[in-house]
């Protein structure tokens, strides 16, 4: 948190250097609130996709789960995905507040598993279709993102791919795994005392794959409806930079090249190694959205269409996830549940 604190501080002290506050303020208070605020339902729309996701396949698992806890479970992954690098903290996470709810970690894992790859693959899937048949709108507005566009694809297809690699062929993961370990532990860059904890680590982790491969194989239609949420999901939040363009009255640039614009976004920052990729994505959208906001209203724009899909799902679930975490401690503590083992 305090990470992204600083970040955001340099980001916006670098972009709105030499700009008086009062003309942002002024500049911000131009937009239409009645837009902005659908551009708010949207972004809860995206968290709440998770939701459902999250929700339906619990139930394809036979385990009983209300909605609103599975929208919990939304809010605290993105809090702790936003405040890690690659938004890597965020899936653990929510299986902690799965398993306090008694779902049992078999099925959080291959809940989670479910959702990491729609994820992935529908925001890969849905760049490359748009890079073929939008071309135009990606030459146009996105030429200067030309190298972190083509890392970020190299990066999220190398992610599905050992994804892919570790479901299809489990036990050849869990062998490869198992060498490169041996090699760590030879080179002394992984202590001979925590080889055995990293074998039995391996070897959990390609058993939950080899349930998840089998399951994804027995139930293709299941993975279908996933694909299909996580599209809608993922349009929604792609959606709210056009609801930022409407809402200062512009026009003239359709509604397809600006999702597709945050679509190209998405892609070359959401793998970097930085939380909530801050910095980066700011930057990116001033680079892509320039031409299309105008240089008078690209800043502001960036204030609230990042102040709505970021910032503001932070500090949601940043407060979810406190009155969670009391409400688990208050259980552990009415349990007698010590406290290396919660």
């Amino acid at each position: 948190m305090g990470f992204i604190g600083i970040i955001m501080w340099l980001t916006f002290r670098l972009l709105f250097s030499g700009q008086e506050l009062s003309e942002i303020i002024k500049d911000l208070k131009t937009a239409n609130m009645g837009w902005i605020a659908v551009g708010l339902v949207l972004t809860f729309c995206f968290v709440a996709g998770e939701s459902c996701i999250i929700h339906y396949t619990l139930r394809v698992c036979k385990q009983k789960v209300p909605f609103a806890s599975c929208l919990k479970y939304s809010f605290i992954g993105f809090f702790f995905s936003y405040i890690t690098p690659s938004s890597s903290g965020g899936q653990p996470a929510q299986m902690y507040y799965m398993k306090k709810d008694g779902v049992k970690i078999g099925f959080s894992t291959l809940v989670m598993l479910l959702v990491t790859i729609a994820y992935k693959s529908v925001l890969v899937i849905l760049g490359l279709l748009l890079l073929i048949f939008n071309f135009g709108a990606v030459y146009n507005y996105g030429g200067r993102l030309a190298w972190l566009l083509v890392i970020g694809f190299v990066l999220n297809c190398a992610f599905i791919a050992g994804l892919t690699f570790i479901i299809t062929k489990p036990d050849w993961a869990r062998r490869a795994g198992i060498t490169i370990l041996n090699k760590l532990t030879d080179w002394k860059i992984v202590k001979e005392k925590n080889h055995g904890k990293w074998i039995d680590k391996i070897n959990r982790i390609c058993d939950t794959y080899v349930i998840g491969s089998s399951y994804v194989r027995e139930n293709a239609v299941v993975v279908a409806k996933v694909f299909a949420m996580t599209l809608v999901q993922r349009i929604c939040l792609f959606a709210v930079t056009w609801v930022v363009y409407k809402s200062y009255g512009l026009s003239g640039v359709s509604f397809i090249d600006i999702v597709t614009m945050q679509v190209m976004i998405a892609i070359a920052v959401e793998m970097l190694p930085l939380p909530g990729a801050a910095g980066v994505t700011e930057a990116s959208f001033l680079l892509v959205f320039e031409n299309i906001f105008g240089a008078a209203l690209v800043k502001p724009a960036l204030l609230l269409s990042r102040g709505l899909t970021f910032y503001a799902v932070l500090i949601a679930g940043g407060i979810v996830t406190l009155i969670a975490h009391i409400k688990v401690m208050r259980s552990d503590k009415r349990l007698n549940i010590p406290k290396e083992h919660r």
